[in-house]
C-alpha cells in the first residue's frame, strides 16, 4: 500500500544499516502501532532492534520493506500528543524518524494515562520535544513550536489544532479505511495476517518473511 510522499521516512528498507528510507521493495510489511500500546512496543522492539539486522544478513538489501502506520488509540487521551510529536520529528529531520520511534517505545510509559493525569496538555508537549531533543538532536524550540496550539488572533477559543495536526488526520483516515482497530495489527504485502503478534520471536517473523520470500 502506498504513502503519501512526504510520509516516506516511515518507511525502511531491509539493507546492511537500517536507517536506509526504502521507495520500493518486493515485499511490504505495514506495522500499524501505537506509540502508549505496550504490544505495540514490544513488536516495535523486535523489529527494529533485532529483526530488520537479521534479515540484512539473509536477503538482498530492499528485499522487505517495513512501513509504520501510526494509529491513534483514543481512548489514551495522550496517543494523540505522542503521534503528533513523532510526526514534528519526521517534518524536522526525517532520517530521524525511526530512531525517534525507538526512543518514544523506550520510555512509553511515561506517558501512559496515570502518568499524565494531573500534566497539563503543554507539559506533556514540552516533555514530547526535549525527549526528541535529548534522544536525536533534533531542535527542541522546533519541536514545540510545531506541537504548540496558537492562540486566535481574537482570543476567542478555537479548535483548529497544530502545525501537525492536519498530518495527523491522513494516518487516523488511513487505520479508519483499513479497518485497523487492534494494535499492533500487520499486513503483508496489503493482506492483514492476524497471526502475527507482539510475542512473536525474531525466528517466527523470519519464518514468515521466508514463506513470503519463496513465494514472489
Amino acid at each position: 500500500m502506498s504513502i503519501q510522499p512526504r510520509f516516506l521516512a516511515h518507511k525502511l528498507a531491509n539493507t546492511s544499516t537500517v536507517a536506509t528510507i526504502a521507495s520500493t521493495a518486493p515485499h511490504t510489511i505495514d506495522l500499524y502501532l501505537d506509540y502508549v500500546c505496550p504490544f505495540s512496543g514490544k513488536m516495535f522492539n523486535t523489529v527494529y532492534n533485532n529483526l530488520l539486522p537479521a534479515i540484512a544478513e539473509i536477503y538482498p538489501p530492499g528485499t522487505f520493506t517495513f512501513v509504520f502506520r501510526q494509529v491513534v488509540q483514543p481512548w489514551h487521551p495522550v496517543s494523540t500528543l505522542v503521534h503528533e510529536t513523532a510526526i514534528a520529528v519526521e517534518r524536522l529531520a526525517p532520517e530521524k524518524f525511526w530512531e525517534f520511534s525507538n526512543a518514544l517505545f523506550k520510555v512509553a510509559n511515561t506517558y501512559y494515562d496515570t502518568a499524565v493525569y494531573d500534566e497539563p496538555r503543554s507539559k506533556t508537549y514540552e516533555r514530547l520535544a526535549k525527549l526528541a531533543a535529548e534522544s536525536v538532536g533534533v531542535d527542541e524550540a522546533k519541536v514545540f513550536e510545531l506541537l504548540a496550539i496558537p492562540p486566535s488572533s481574537d482570543g476567542s477559543p478555537h479548535n483548529t489544532g497544530n502545525a501537525v495536526t492536519n498530518d495527523l488526520k491522513l494516518f487516523v483516515r488511513q487505520a479508519r479505511q483499513n479497518s485497523v482497530h487492534v494494535t499492533p495489527t500487520v499486513s503483508v504485502n496489503g493482506i492483514v495476517n492476524d497471526s502475527i503478534s507482539s510475542g512473536w520471536t525474531v525466528e517466527k517473523w523470519l519464518e514468515l518473511l521466508k514463506t513470503v520470500y519463496e513465494a514472489n
